[in-house]
């Protein structure tokens, strides 16, 4: 891999500008990492590079240390002294993270600088439209564009009801059909894969991420396994890596996400039809739920709404009520909750001042 031009792997002029802030260090992207060592492209080629002590004693949190799409600043091109050092993170324009499994606050960066997000979905046992609104949540988010891929048509046999359900969650989204039995079955795909853009391919175990991306290659780059008659399917891919196609950017594959805990999510978009339908409600701060002339429940009463979706929008909005909120914010938060039908923080106040005055007493 030699004389790689970094434009068509996806570097910009923001990116460049911001690059000239480190001076004698040249610009590299991640494209795997495992334990604590990566490897970076640089337009000299790839090779094996470890974080500045620095750099790692600057990180506060696991979504701090270099992901896969990332742009970072290295000490060099090549290998041919060695180990190259990563120095800096160049600020990411998009950012595809979940929450930990058995955490409650640490974030998984899955990938970063993407382009288009392909939401993999199989239409056999794999699919599931709630852990879809789920992933488009997520994506939306993301500040990258999310596309429904749908693998594995030919082992559908009720191909038109289950592509009749997914406009009722994937609003403004576009969605794409693909077997892996016919040659052109994946040719749906090339129209977003462009110089200098960058797909990651998102989904459970098994769906065939990793058989669109050999498709698109036009060579079995990456281990494949088919998903099994009960749809569990194994883990292939075990590490998010980033793969250059000739002539069509480049594509990150993930690891199987069958489970995919919230971090952020841009509810707004993945469910703008129930935010649409609130802005008819008769009060403003409605929770459709007892209040009188509500838009949402009458939208469930004449079926144009499923309560399904509506309990997943309040799940979901659950999971990321305090994202972005500090501690102090996050209690003024919880006590309004608490308090809610008495007046909120004012009749909060008011109740402790009372509680005090009872103990004084």
């Amino acid at each position: 891999m030699n004389n790689i031009n970094m434009k068509n792997l996806g570097l910009t002029e923001k990116f460049i500008q911001e690059s000239k802030i480190y001076k004698d260090l040249f610009i590299g992207r991640i494209s795997s990492q495992y334990k604590n060592l990566y490897k970076v492209i640089t337009e000299k080629g790839e090779y094996t590079a470890e974080i500045s002590g620095k750099l790692r004693h600057s990180v506060s949190e696991l979504s701090e240390y270099p992901a896969v799409g990332d742009f970072v600043m290295v000490d060099r091109t090549d290998n041919s002294h060695g180990n190259g050092i990563i120095h800096h993170i160049l600020k990411r324009k998009s950012v595809f993270a979940r929450k930990v499994a058995g955490s409650k606050n640490d974030t998984q960066v899955v990938a970063t600088n993407i382009d288009t997000v392909f939401i993999c979905m199989s239409l056999n046992n794999d699919f599931n439209l709630r852990r879809l609104e789920r992933y488009l949540s997520i994506a939306w988010d993301s500040g990258a564009i999310p596309v429904i891929v749908l693998t594995k048509s030919d082992l559908c046999k009720e191909m038109e009801v289950r592509l009749n359900e997914i406009p009722s969650v994937a609003i403004g989204v576009d969605v794409l059909v693909t077997t892996s039995i016919s040659d052109d079955g994946y040719q749906s795909l090339k129209k977003y894969l462009s110089n200098g853009q960058t797909v990651a391919f998102i989904g459970s175990s098994g769906v065939g991420k990793s058989t669109l991306i050999n498709r698109l290659l036009g060579q079995s780059v990456l281990d494949t396994s088919e998903i099994r008659n009960d749809d569990k399917g194994r883990h292939t891919t075990t590490r998010r890596e980033l793969i250059m196609l000739p002539d069509l950017g480049v594509v990150i594959d993930t690891p199987g996400m069958r489970e995919i805990g919230i971090i952020s999510a841009d509810l707004s978009k993945s469910f703008a039809d129930i935010d649409e339908l609130a802005s008819k409600c008769r009060f403003n701060d409605c929770t459709h739920k007892n209040e009188p002339n509500c838009a949402v429940q009458k939208a469930i009463k004449d079926d144009i709404l499923s309560v399904e979706r509506l309990e997943s929008y309040w799940k979901l909005k659950r999971e990321t009520k305090y994202e972005g909120l500090n501690s102090k914010m996050i209690e003024k938060e919880k006590i309004n909750e608490m308090f809610s039908g008495m007046g909120g923080m004012k009749n909060a106040r008011k109740f402790l001042k009372e509680q005090k005055e009872k103990k004084n007493r």
